[in-house]
């Protein structure tokens, strides 16, 4: 065991990252044993747009809880990679409505399969007795109520 894993608690932001390093990174392991060029930080966007078709920035950028310039930062790589097509919106000259590609079309359609090996592998990792899906959930839902740095300056407060 090393310090980070011995320090409980504290180390909880480096060890969801240490986690999620992990993952992003035998996630493209897998795509690429399956002759998939794809970046698993493309994952959000490609998904989002899969379901919800086609979206402005800003309802990407909701959708996948991202920043406005991270989200256009993704957008133009995926332009770049000819995945995404984006349109002027009918109603608003400013908006403009993003979505995929007929070769995003069918890396998606590639990908389906990958993403059922994938759900079910990570269904499997997840599911232990302290199920890690039901407390990022919850952590998460708390966040959003009222975020750590809020929760800390309460605290502080509280003991001054």
């Amino acid at each position: 065991m090393n310090i980070i894993n011995e320090s409980g608690i504290l180390a909880l932001s480096t060890r969801l990252q240490r986690l999620s390093e992990q993952l992003r990174k035998d996630g493209a392991m897998i795509y690429k044993a399956f002759g998939i060029d794809f970046e698993p930080k493309w994952f959000p966007v490609i998904f989002t747009l899969h379901h919800r078709n086609k979206l402005g920035v800003v309802e990407i950028a909701n959708e996948i809880g991202y920043t406005h310039p991270s989200t256009i930062s993704l957008l133009k790589e995926l332009e770049k990679q000819d995945l995404i097509t984006s349109e002027k919106d009918q109603h608003d000259e400013r908006k403009r409505l993003i979505q995929l590609s007929p070769k995003g079309i069918k890396l998606v359609e590639q990908m389906k399969p990958v993403w059922e090996l994938m759900s079910k592998v990570l269904e499997e990792i997840a599911d232990n007795e302290n199920q890690l899906l039901a407390a990022i959930n919850e952590a998460e839902e708390k966040i959003a109520n009222q975020s750590f740095l809020q929760r800390a300056l309460q605290m502080k407060k509280s003991m001054e």
